[in-house]
């Protein structure tokens, strides 16, 4: 499907990822945003987009922004915290989205569909994982919700006729992030630069791939897939450990802080400790990120402190 000339909506758009994929698409198409701001910021979403403030969990809302002139969905809205202080409303309500929007899109006659996944949906698989790895088994309820949302479209994908695009992300670093690793250890040592307190052993150790190369991998993988259920890992192949991010954090902002660790080979319930996912599929499809993983964060840590101090 070429990204051109067409009406896309974008759920979640005003996030880290979709709001730059907006940006990416309304250059050359008719680009929607529906938001609940609920962790989104509206000023992220660009000016070139069409901005509303819907909830995807409300049919009603969803019908309001999901009409029958759509050519694309790119279907983003989510709670996207591995550790979400409530799991059923993060379960339950992930789930709803997904069906609000696939059913809508059913009635409309709208058949497009691309999705943001995970690599939880692994669990702790070996590595470098590759898409058809099994059996897949998540430690996490934000892995299980994904798992979930990855069955239905499945199923819409192969009983009704849709085009679906389903990307399992590795971790996604970027300008306007909040909530993870890199933005945390920034905060803390603006707050205190002499101590980093780190969760679990530091060892842990996963792909981060830059939020510009993975919306580049997320229009490239939806104008060259062509089955009807196209399901690629997101990521690079290469690795960072947890102090090797506190490393380049203290490194970029001219600090040598001592750390120290909370101990155990994970920072909570459902970390999953170790994960590099294999890219040799979208390789083969054309196409590999520009920066590695640890270059990735550094870029992010550039970018992010800019904004936070």
């Amino acid at each position: 499907m070429q990204l051109s000339g067409k009406r896309v909506l974008v759920t979640g758009g005003a996030g880290l990822v979709g709001s730059h994929l907006a940006a990416r698409l309304c250059a050359d198409n008719d680009v929607v945003v529906a938001d609940d701001l609920s962790k989104g910021s509206r000023e992220r979403v660009p000016d070139g987009a069409t901005f509303v403030e819907a909830d995807m969990t409300d049919p009603d809302d969803v019908a309001g922004v999901l009409t029958a002139d759509v050519d694309c969905v790119f279907h983003f809205a989510a709670y996207t915290d591995t550790n979400y202080a409530d799991p059923r409303k993060l379960f339950e309500e992930n789930g709803a989205m997904t069906y609000n929007v696939l059913e809508r899109a059913r009635e409309v006659g709208v058949s497009n569909v691309a999705f943001t996944s995970s690599s939880t949906v692994y669990g702790e698989a070996p590595m470098p994982t590759p898409e058809d790895y099994a059996p897949l088994e998540p430690i996490s309820i934000y892995g299980a919700s994904k798992l979930a949302d990855e069955g239905i479209l499945s199923t819409y994908a192969h009983s009704h006729e849709f085009t679906v695009w389903l990307f399992r992300f590795a971790n996604i670093v970027g300008p306007h992030q909040r909530g993870n690793v890199v933005p945390d250890f920034i905060e803390k040592l603006a707050d205190d630069p002499h101590e980093l307190e780190i969760l679990g052993d530091g060892r842990q150790e996963k792909s981060y791939l830059h939020v510009d190369d993975c919306i580049e991998a997320i229009t490239h993988v939806v104008e060259h897939g062509d089955q009807s259920m196209n399901t690629y890992n997101l990521g690079t192949r290469t690795t960072t450990s947890v102090t090797r991010i506190a490393d380049i954090v203290a490194d970029e902002m001219g600090l040598d802080p001592e750390y120290s660790y909370t101990g155990g080979d994970r920072g909570w319930t459902g970390d999953v400790p170790r994960m590099r996912l294999s890219i040799e599929k979208l390789s083969a499809l054309g196409w590999s990120p520009e920066l590695s993983s640890d270059a990735a964060v550094r870029r992010a840590t550039r970018e992010l402190i800019t904004e936070l101090t």
